[in-house]
């Protein structure tokens, strides 16, 4: 049987590691990859079995090619600290591991926003590829955040769903979101990508209409129109952050 080792990057978790480590119990090896945080995360995860290595965080794309580099395993997979895999999930993970014929595999995941489950709006289902071969598989160092897995080989689609305790707040989701538009902005800044006078209007009411309208955000009531709004309002606010990289080069 091949060996699994799942992968846990940290930053002050003292509040969601533990039962992280929990629902993964069942693989061969759980290794907790901290950025050296300031809280308890390692105590609590050492205390549940977890293997802690500590590095420093430049970026995520960074932070998941070092866990790669570290773990002596013949297949990783990451989970996120506020996700959670069920039995199903763990029973068909190790049928997947058994398949020569792949490199990577996609996960899906139903994401919990502000207390319920989103099945809409881009939200599900919301494929991860996340179960790598460590040597057929690096992250692409030009994506810092929502990273990029560039695989050498074929990858497949499994079908039971991580869970992932998303945003709680609506603070907490602003709080993010300010944190991903930054690191959008800084992308597209690296690439050249200049914002034209249209993007700041037809940008974000392309975004409210992609979700909302062809992603079936109206499906989810409520939940999926301020979704769609933020993720228009935050669209904006990546141009305009983009903007002013470009403003204060020169």
């Amino acid at each position: 049987m091949p060996k699994l080792s799942i992968i846990i990057l940290t930053k002050n978790e003292e509040k969601t590691i533990a039962d992280c480590i929990a629902s993964v119990q069942w693989a061969d090896e759980v290794v907790v990859f901290d950025a050296f945080s300031q809280d308890r995360t390692v105590e609590i995860a050492q205390g549940a079995g977890a293997t802690v290595f500590q590095h420093h965080f430049q970026n995520f794309a960074q932070q998941r090619n070092a866990a790669l580099d570290t773990v002596d395993s013949d297949w990783v997979f990451f989970v996120d600290a506020d996700e959670r895999a069920t039995p199903e999930l763990a029973v068909e993970l190790r049928r997947a591991i058994q398949d020569e014929s792949r490199s990577g595999w996609w996960v899906p995941r139903h994401n919990y926003i502000f207390g319920r489950v989103i099945r809409h709006a881009g939200w599900y289902p919301d494929y991860q590829l996340r179960l790598l071969r460590p040597g057929k598989a690096r992250y692409d160092p030009r994506r810092g955040v929502h990273e990029l897995v560039i695989l050498d080989g074929e990858e497949g689609y499994l079908e039971n769903p991580l869970i992932h305790y998303n945003y709680d707040t609506l603070a907490q989701f602003i709080e993010r979101q300010n944190r991903y538009t930054d690191y959008e902005a800084r992308i597209l800044f690296d690439q050249g990508v200049r914002p034209k006078p249209h993007n700041f209007v037809l940008q974000p009411l392309r975004e409210f209409r992609r979700r909302y309208m062809l992603l079936e955000g109206y499906k989810d009531g409520f939940h999926g129109l301020l979704l769609s709004l933020l993720m228009a309002y935050y669209t904006l606010v990546m141009y305009l952050r983009l903007r002013r990289l470009w403003q204060s080069k020169f």
